[in-house]
């Protein structure tokens, strides 16, 4: 009896073990350039549905901006499809400033650079496929 509960013990261990080693895990590093000064802080999310996209962030960061530049790392992401949002509270009060029609009075970005003419950029725009790691480079506008 005591054999069989061994046994047994060693294919429920076994059985996670396999659990763990399928589940995935990636990275996205994100590299933001084009300030027009050093402060203030950089805020950027990483967004994981095109119904939270520049609402809610599956992920959330904030850096100081040094030399010009900002980087963001990411790791031990799911596998799947995001969007990155980035902008640059200049006056560090948490918030992204707009003017009475709406429009950033920060400077703002996203992933793939996706533009904003008319309105922010779009989620079939700035999204992306993760699979292992990706690199973004996100010159702000």
């Amino acid at each position: 009896m005591v054999q069989i509960a061994k046994i047994l013990i060693l294919i429920l261990l076994s059985s996670f073990s396999l659990l763990a080693q399928e589940t995935s895990t990636a990275k996205v590093r994100v590299e933001i350039s084009n300030f027009k000064t050093d402060t203030g802080t950089v805020m950027v999310g990483l967004y994981a549905s095109e119904t939270n996209f520049l609402n809610k962030g599956f992920k959330q960061q904030m850096v100081k901006v040094e030399n010009g530049q900002a980087i963001v790392v990411f790791e031990n992401l799911p596998e799947g499809t995001y969007a990155i949002g980035v902008y640059h509270d200049e006056n560090e009060n948490g918030k992204l400033d707009t003017n009475f029609m709406g429009i950033p009075k920060e400077r703002t970005g996203t992933s793939n650079n996706a533009s904003s003419v008319w309105g922010p950029p779009k989620w079939k725009d700035a999204k992306f496929d993760l699979k292992k790691e990706r690199h973004f480079k996100i010159k702000l506008s």
